[in-house]
């Protein structure tokens, strides 16, 4: 039973550790740049 609970508690420190983390990580957003050609029959009605 200890070692239940001890599991527990290392799986619930583990996620509470992990989503920390996650909220605190400042992920930059991607550089790429993107061009796309756009035909003029789409553009003209």
């Amino acid at each position: 039973m200890k070692i239940a609970v001890t599991l527990f508690v290392v799986v619930l420190v583990a996620l509470v550790g992990g989503f920390a983390f996650l909220s605190s990580w400042d992920i930059p957003p991607p550089a790429e740049q993107v061009e796309k050609v756009i035909p003029h029959e789409k553009l003209s009605r």
